[in-house]
């Protein structure tokens, strides 16, 4: 489960951590994560490779990167995450450290012990700092939740493993979850 320290953390404390520790900088906490699990793994390597392979078949513009991938969501807050995967279509956010500003779509895979981050603070990071599209993935429940922004709330629908669900930000990208899970 992800804790927070009791200390006020910056960006730079963030980057002096050992490349072998996962952890994010949430409003100058660090948050430090445990390893995902094989499951967690084969969903985030598939929409991956999804994702990526649609941005090339149709010569996209925007880049698909996955965990472990620095975001830091907005320039005045001591908040760096570490989204399971983010598409970046303007490509003026991305940096040798990753992206300074918000992608415009993030996926999350729930890890047991830390669905309040990805429900709760997250949801509520993304949507301050104008993320487009957020969905939360959910292996143990076999939900995705799809946030799309709509003025300035996001619009849910709820989906599970059995649906063909549309990517709002594209015109015609549909991820099949039923082949994820096979």
């Amino acid at each position: 489960m992800a804790t927070p320290q009791k200390q006020v953390y910056t960006e730079a404390d963030y980057y002096a951590l050992p490349e072998d520790v996962r952890a994010e900088l949430i409003d100058g906490q660090i948050y430090y994560h445990t390893a995902p699990s094989r499951v967690h793994q084969k969903i985030s390597g598939t929409l991956y490779y999804k994702i990526r392979d649609y941005i090339e078949s149709k010569n996209g513009t925007c880049e698909v990167y996955p965990a472990p991938f620095a975001v830091k969501l907005k320039e005045d807050r001591k908040t760096i995450v570490e989204p399971d995967i983010s598409v970046i279509c303007d490509r003026s956010k991305l940096t040798d450290k990753g992206c300074t500003g918000a992608p415009d779509w993030i996926v999350e895979i729930v890890s047991p012990g830390n669905s309040s981050h990805d429900y709760v603070q997250k949801l509520n990071l993304y949507l301050d700092a104008g993320v487009k599209e957020y969905w939360i993935v959910n292996p143990m429940e076999q939900n995705i939740f799809v946030y799309y922004l709509e003025k300035e709330n996001f619009k849910v629908t709820s989906c599970t493993f059995q649906d063909k669900i549309k990517v709002n930000i594209y015109d015609d990208l549909w991820i099949d979850f039923q082949g994820i899970m096979l």
